[in-house]
């Protein structure tokens, strides 16, 4: 019995540890993050579909239409830490005023499909190393693009989101006039507040700060259950 105990009793301080991947990066769960969570707000994962007005959203990662071919997330949600949902706020209430919003492809990735999409394309460009883990791992990146709060659809780009082209870098030089301006208006309103592009992706933004975060693997039903 009194074994028994202090089994219970040291359990749910492992659960609280950070575990170090086989790729050698310090990987925070569930228990860990909610924890943080109680004596650093910022740290919690926002549901930007509930909290952001008007915000579409289309996880590609939930499906089969993406590079991988195969489906990746369990649920098509799309979370991200608070900081960046406020300012993620801030950028669509901006385009509002252009008949404009934001669509979400993708956005907190758990780190264990990082380490999916790296086993099986390894050229880091496009996929995350899981040596350092990825920004998206942090709650800190975000892929979307811009479209049409009348028509709902998105605008037209220089590629498709996912695709690795050179036609896909932020600076890529862009022949049709409406795909660059639409390119560089995306760019220029999240960079406005608060994001940078990831060059060699139009659709890929990360936070401002994103260093200050740990790297997450909790499941998309750990959150749902939270």
């Amino acid at each position: 019995m009194r074994v028994m105990l202090m089994v219970l009793l040291i359990l749910p301080l492992a659960c609280l540890a950070q575990v170090r991947s086989a790729y050698g990066v310090l990987t925070t769960g569930f228990w860990e993050y909610q924890r943080s969570c109680t004596t650093q707000p910022e740290n919690r994962l926002v549901n930007l579909e509930r909290a952001i007005p008007g915000l579409a959203v289309d996880i590609r990662y939930a499906g089969t239409n993406n590079f991988m071919k195969e489906r990746m997330y369990s649920l098509p949600r799309a979370y991200a830490r608070q900081p960046v949902a406020h300012a993620l706020k801030q950028v669509q209430r901006e385009l509002k005023k252009q008949g404009l919003g934001l669509l979400i492809y993708d956005a907190y990735r758990p780190y264990a499909v990082t380490v999916k999409f790296y086993e099986s394309y390894r050229d880091t460009t496009y996929v995350a190393s899981p040596y350092r883990g990825s920004r998206h791992n942090r709650g800190c990146a975000l892929d979307l693009t811009l479209v049409d709060r009348k028509t709902g659809k998105p605008l037209p780009m220089p590629t498709e989101f996912d695709s690795f082209e050179k036609l896909a870098w932020a600076t890529a030089v862009v022949d049709d006039p409406v795909k660059r301006k639409n390119r560089d208006l995306l760019i220029e309103v999240m960079t406005k507040h608060g994001f940078r592009v990831y060059e060699p992706e139009w659709w890929h933004f990360d936070f401002v700060g994103w260093e200050k975060f740990d790297v997450l693997d909790v499941s998309f039903e750990e959150l749902e259950e939270r």
